[in-house]
């Protein structure tokens, strides 16, 4: 670990040397320039190459032509079809008030987290989504990228950090921007589902201009969706899922609720049989909550570069995007550490004879659901020069400013309930906790409030880049990269005061705030060791003002014997820095459903069916990098131009993983006690040793482990047929391995546990396409499939994770079917007409994890939106 001198000294130096290499570039940008056969540079190497083929690491490109031939208007849609995703991805799908990343979506390749995927738009990293998924996961929201700006996306699915840095770990979303156009396209846009109250409706737009020396490219892009509740998909709009075989998940936050009359627990006199469990009033919140929220996303963007003589170009790309979007969960629930009480002299008191009346579980409902208008506004920008000098070298520098605010909000008609405001109108006889009556719109008008949070992440970034040939060997040039980075970022999570002080109930509160800098510095070479065999070597210093420095090393080979057979394999090591959500968190919450095992032997009321308990943590800044260690080994075979198959088999194992305490663990450790202060129960009732459990305390350490491993294979052909070419494509991932070590429950030893074909792990997942097209005909086809896997990682929801002891019913496999057909009607104008899920599939029933997947299905595996019709039309001027 470097000391706070040296890192500054090395900054310093850093700077200093990016200003150097701007001048020396510049200067010799008149010397002669290199010629050759055109290459491009493909992600996993900043050496540029011919083609993927010639790429020594497994890199998949969606083309142009692949992203509209899918029919997916948005980023989130067509990525979470590749089968390289995993867990640890999420969309909006599934949003509701308690997500802490509303109208967001990632991508987790490897199913490593998306924290553990690099996403970068033109080679750069961007700017990180303002508001932390889960708390603490920082991501990159591809959907702040507009589709219509998108030349191609290529996937690197292997370890990158020698050559990319932090993040890099699974493997890098590269994403290629449009550029040097000339002309005008216009398109819009409109689709449906079959059956249900929802659309999307989109427009784009882009307009270039340029000639041999210059160029400015300007894209426009909109979407808009309705909302899809999860009501409007039947059996999944409700909580209790017993009636398909699984769980009773609904709320013990009733309405009407329990109360605790003269220190007994006591349930509403007005809860209906069907709702009653013992002395708790069960509330199914599933119809409030959402399927998929209502968005509405604007974006543009701006490209463009101009010759300034002497071989010297300046470029800039400028993006700006508005997102408004909308989150919704069941009104307030409330519980035994909101501390309400009612007086007995309350003239709707059910309990005559009374002397003392605490509200227990109870829940606003007539206050309506709780409700979030999220904004944000996402600005990027860069601006560099670049040119040649002597034999075949390429320079580049750059500077870039990115810019993420959300802002989320509520006012008084949208649900949110003060509790001091509560106990006033209680107190007062207004409003009537009993019966689950609805109470008059005065009342609720002086019970509820407004609420913002506030949400920013900055990032500042300078670097720059050398390439070319250092000399020559008998089997050809050695090739090298080399550049420095320098790197200031910064977030802030700024929840309502309200919030702060405790006076809004049931709502998973968020507060953060870190910054820091970093520079790196990294040389790749490129060094052909005998005729079809080349040997790449990278290698990237990186220090942090946080956590230190970290150096990591990549070796690759690629051995081709002939012409169109090539062998490859890589081996490197990466880190992933501490989440500035991680360090800087404040004290938040989350919910989760168990059953209080604990409490339900001492006799506590309702603690042995399983129930949300809220878990309080808190971000660590001690915390180091997690490391990683990654290999890969494949085949890649070309027996024509038009024919391609490739078979890789890699491996990846992070060390050091920042996770939170086991929860089991703490469960069983700390919550057996009135006593103890991480698990924080009310007051015993009379005669009892165990009060109600409230909540648990929490933390982050570099105590995680995990290793995956897994076969790729691909395959692309194309050929004539019936007066057209056909394109066919497979892209298939076979998960072999998934360990993660955790601590026991006695929190002396760390235990394996395999997940392969676990809750959220399918071993399986593939892709086949087909697309036939001519002059004026297109038709396209693809099948997506996910494979099977165990249900129900907690068993019994005793909130210790039992997977790997017990054997559960099988969540089934997912295969849906997307159409397409394209008719050019005259030379400008091309018709599109789509369907995704043409057989109205429906998601496979599973019981859930008691924590995100209540409703019976995996929201971040299955998509439940059933079939959806799209059209498009786009006319080039």
């Amino acid at each position: 670990m470097s000391t706070n001198y040296s890192r500054a000294r090395a900054r310093a130096i850093a700077r200093g040397g990016l200003m150097a290499l701007v001048a020396v570039a510049t200067a010799t940008a008149g010397y002669a320039q290199g010629g050759g056969e055109e290459e491009v540079v493909v992600t996993g190497s900043r050496i540029a190459r011919g083609s993927d083929f010639e790429n020594p690491s497994p890199v998949t490109t969606v083309s142009r032509e692949d992203i509209e031939n899918s029919g997916y208007s948005n980023l989130q849609q067509l990525m979470e079809k590749l089968p390289a995703n995993g867990a640890g991805a999420f969309s909006t799908r599934g949003n509701n008030q308690d997500s802490t990343a509303n109208g967001a979506a990632s991508i987790s390749l490897r199913g490593l987290g998306a924290d553990a995927t690099l996403v970068l738009v033109n080679g750069r990293r961007v700017g990180i989504s303002s508001f932390a998924e889960n708390i603490t996961t920082n991501f990159v929201d591809i959907n702040s990228i507009p589709v219509a700006a998108i030349e191609r996306i290529e996937v690197l699915k292997d370890g990158a950090s020698a050559i990319y840095g932090s993040d890099a770990v699974a493997g890098v979303i590269n994403i290629i921007l449009r550029k040097d156009y000339q002309g005008l396209e216009v398109s819009g846009g409109y689709g449906s589902v079959t059956s249900g109250p929802y659309d999307e409706s989109t427009a784009s737009a882009i307009w270039g201009i340029g000639d041999d020396d210059s160029n400015l490219t300007l894209i426009f892009d909109y979407f808009k969706n309705t909302t899809l509740y999860n009501k409007d998909r039947g059996s999944l709009g409700t909580a209790d899922q017993t009636a398909r075989g699984g769980q009773d998940f609904r709320s013990s936050r009733g309405y009407p609720g329990r109360f605790v009359v003269d220190g007994v627990t006591t349930i509403d006199p007005a809860c209906p049989p069907a709702s009653t469990a013992g002395q708790t009033c069960l509330y199914d919140y599933g119809p409030w909550n959402l399927l998929i929220p209502k968005a509405e996303r604007t974006g543009l963007m701006l490209l463009g570069h101009q010759a300034l003589g002497g071989g010297v170009e300046f470029f800039t790309e400028i993006g700006v995007q508005h997102n408004n979007s909308f989150a919704q969960g069941a009104p307030t629930p409330l519980d035994e550490s909101a501390n309400l009480s009612v007086p007995v002299t309350h003239p709707n008191n059910p309990f005559p004879g009374a002397t003392t009346i605490l509200l227990g579980r109870y829940r606003t409902v007539d206050a309506g659901p709780r409700q979030w208008d999220i904004e944000t506004d996402n600005l990027r920008a860069v601006a560099g020069l670049r040119g040649k000098f002597g034999a075949g070298w390429d320079w580049e520098v750059s500077a870039q400013r990115a810019r993420s605010k959300s802002e989320q909000s509520g006012d008084k008609s949208m649900g949110w309930v003060r509790t001091d405001f509560l106990q006033q109108e209680i107190n007062a006889g207004r409003y009537n906790p009993f019966g689950g009556v609805q109470n008059p719109a005065s009342v609720i008008d002086a019970i509820t409030t407004n609420l913002v949070r506030r949400g920013k992440s900055e990032l500042t970034m300078y670097d720059g880049q050398l390439t070319g040939e250092l000399f020559d060997m008998p089997a050809g040039k050695v090739r090298m990269a080399a550049g420095i980075e320098y790197r200031d970022e910064s977030i802030s999570d700024v929840p309502d005061d309200q919030f702060q002080r405790g006076l809004i109930f049931g709502t998973e509160a968020v507060s953060a705030a870190g910054s820091r800098d970093s520079w790196a510095a990294y040389v790749e070479l490129a060094v052909p060791l005998y005729t079809g065999l080349e040997l790449s070597l990278a290698g990237r210093f990186d220090d942090y003002s946080d956590f230190g420095d970290t150096t990591n090393p990549k070796i690759a080979v690629r051995w081709a014997p002939i012409d169109s057979l090539a062998f490859r394999a890589s081996w490197g090591t990466g880190f992933r820095a501490p989440s500035l959500a991680q360090i800087g968190l404040g004290p938040s919450q989350e919910s989760q459903f168990f059953v209080d095992t604990y409490g339900c032997a001492a006799g506590v009321p309702g603690a042995c069916i399983p129930l949300d308990y809220n878990i309080i943590f808190s971000g660590n800044p001690d915390l180091d990098a997690e490391e990683s260690e990654s290999y890969n080994i494949g085949v890649a075979w070309k027996p024509t131009p038009s024919a391609e198959l490739s078979l890789d088999y890699w491996d990846i194992k992070q060390k050091h993983k920042i996770e939170e305490a086991p929860f089991g663990f703490i469960y069983q450790t700390y919550c057996g006690t009135q006593s103890s202060t991480v698990c924080v129960r009310s007051a015993p009732l009379p005669g009892q040793t165990l009060g109600t459990l409230q909540s648990i305390n929490s933390g982050f350490q570099n105590i995680g482990e995990q290793t995956a491993s897994g076969l790729d294979f691909s395959g692309s052909f194309r050929f004539d047929l019936a007066g057209g070419t056909l394109s066919t494509g497979l892209i298939y991932t076979h998960l072999l391995k998934f360990e993660k070590v955790e601590l026991n429950l006695a929190g002396t030893a760390f235990v394996t546990r395999p997940l392969e074909g676990e809750y959220e792990y399918p071993e399986d997942r593939a892709t086949l396409s087909g697309d036939w097209s001519n002059e004026r005909w297109g038709v396209y086809a693809a099948l997506n499939y996910i494979g099977p896997f165990q249900d129900a990682p907690d068993a019994d929801f005793d909130g210790v994770l039992d997977y790997d002891t017990v054997k559960t019913r099988d969540v089934g496999s997912f295969t849906t079917l997307n159409l397409q057909a394209r008719y050019t009607a005259f030379d400008h104008l091309k018709l599109v007409l789509g369907v995704d899920n043409a057989l109205d599939e429906k998601p496979p029933f599973a019981i859930g994890d008691g924590d995100a997947d209540l409703y019976g299905y995996v929201q971040n595996v299955h998509n439940p939106r059933g079939r959806f019709w799209n059209f498009k039309a786009v006319y080039t001027f």
